[in-house]
């Protein structure tokens, strides 16, 4: 996109089509995935440590049940506050791209439904994110306090069920990348037969 709004702005653009060198959104969109995934994670062994003492005691491990739950929650909200930039970074670059118009996606999609999918789906997992951190949050202060397990059963399913969400948002997004070459000049080209080292600094 190369609107008068755009070069309003007076932002120089590099190779990539952005005004840095590397894309800032598939960065970001790692740590929200490592920061969720971890919290799901740990919180789940903190549900099921009475299992684990045996191992964690034989291992050497000093591993106390809070602990867990400490870095599941953490993580969780960490992850709450990153995607906020993620989506924000996400749409930035999105509105940057200029992606070719006459080609399809391994899943047949051409690459304005599949920026229009992963646009309104990085906002509906943004929602989804922070309503997880909220439920959470109730469950650690509120609900379950002092309760041994901090978190609910149904809690860690729906944690699992978003990862699978995750893992599809994150195809389309690589899709953007890989296949239609957005804000990947180094893809085109290797698509092209090019040599990728041509690349203009």
């Amino acid at each position: 996109m190369n609107s008068p709004l755009i070069d309003s702005l007076g932002l120089r653009f590099g190779a990539n089509g952005l005004p840095y060198e590397v894309p800032l959104h598939p960065q970001l969109v790692h740590l929200t995935l490592g920061l969720f995934i971890i919290a799901i994670f740990f919180d789940i062994a903190g549900a099921i440590f009475p299992i684990e003492r045996p191992i964690f005691k034989f291992l050497g491990i000093p591993a106390i049940r809070s602990g867990l739950f400490d870095v599941g929650w953490y993580n969780l909200l960490g992850a709450a506050v990153v995607t906020f930039f993620t989506v924000a970074f996400g749409f930035f670059e999105l509105m940057l791209a200029n992606p070719p118009i006459n080609q399809k996606s391994d899943w047949g999609l051409n690459a304005s439904w599949t920026m229009l999918l992963h646009g309104l789906g990085g906002v509906l997992l943004l929602g989804i994110i922070v309503a997880m951190t909220v439920w959470r949050g109730l469950q650690r202060y509120y609900w379950l306090k002092n309760a041994s397990r901090q978190v609910q059963w149904f809690y860690l399913l729906v944690g699992i069920s978003i990862m699978g969400l995750l893992y599809l948002h994150g195809t389309l997004g690589g899709q953007l990348g890989s296949e239609f070459g957005v804000h990947i000049t180094a893809a085109k080209l290797l698509q092209e037969g090019a040599n990728p080292n041509l690349l203009p600094k």
